[in-house]
């Protein structure tokens, strides 16, 4: 009897939490679609003129999807020998989160500043897109190279907030009050947009000085662009093993090598 149980929860977090099966990838694919079509579902839902043409329909679309999340959640819960490690995880929380909202709204009814909050807890949804790098397996890939880059990826930013500083220093000692350049806040977020080439006009040097600084500004930007692109994908180079899908299910812990028998992180036994 131990043997059957064990059997079925191991079938179980193999379906829900591996791809690497057909039935993995059919529970998957299923996931992925009702994730894009409850996003589809809250975008109409914004809409005013379509949510009131259509309110029953996507209501109860919202509930059917919502209901499915829900048994995903639970299934997600009980597959694994220390739930809490999945209930506390970032997919955990965005599970959640984005599942909850339905359920607020046997409580939030009856006033117009109730309303107004359920309208921000129906924003929680949005979060399910979150869901969707979880059935992509090159987004790990990139998690982790993010997550090993992210010292370099730090300095970086460093360095390119004190060029932000610096430039917007100067162009506020050069251009003045009277060119908009107000104080050296001010400054600084002119020199963060322009060197990020975004360049809104909202400010703009009228010296021929302060014009020659912000074209220098625009080309730097240009040039550091690539710089985070580099960084990223010289360790996505690096991560690039032969990894699978197989989660352990003791830990849920995931992006085992294809010959490891263990767990890397609890020493579990793998499927």
């Amino acid at each position: 009897m131990e043997e059957k149980s064990l059997n079925w929860r191991d079938k179980l977090h193999e379906i829900i939490y591996e791809a690497d099966t057909p039935a993995g990838r059919l529970f998957d694919i299923v996931l992925l679609f009702a994730i894009l079509a409850s996003i589809i579902l809250v975008m109409l839902e914004s809409v005013d003129s379509f949510d009131k043409k259509h309110h029953t329909f996507l209501y109860i679309s919202e509930w059917i999807i919502t209901i499915l999340f829900s048994i995903e959640y639970i299934l997600r819960i009980i597959s694994i020998n220390k739930p809490t490690k999945y209930i506390f995880s970032f997919y955990g929380i965005i599970d959640f989160l984005s599942t909850v909202p339905m359920y607020f709204t046997f409580f939030f009814v009856g006033s117009h500043s109730s309303l107004i909050a359920l309208r921000a807890l129906r924003l929680l949804r949005v979060f399910r897109i979150l869901k969707v790098s979880r059935y992509i397996g090159e987004s790990n890939q990139l998690i982790k190279a993010l997550n090993a880059s992210k010292a370099k990826i730090g300095v970086f930013l460093y360095f390119v907030l004190i060029i932000c500083i610096i430039l917007g220093s100067i162009m506020y000692f050069i251009e003045g009050a009277e060119n908009g350049f107000t104080s050296i806040p001010r400054s600084i977020y002119w020199s963060i947009v322009t060197l990020t080439t975004v360049g809104y006009g909202d400010i703009a040097p009228q010296t021929a000085l302060g014009q020659f600084i912000a074209s220098i500004t625009v080309i730097i930007g240009y040039a550091i662009i690539a710089i985070p692109t580099g960084i990223v994908s010289s360790e996505m180079t690096k991560k690039k093993v032969d990894l699978n899908t197989q989660s352990c299910s003791n830990c849920s812990y995931e992006g085992h090598k294809d010959d490891a028998e263990f767990c890397y992180h609890c020493g579990t036994k793998l499927n």
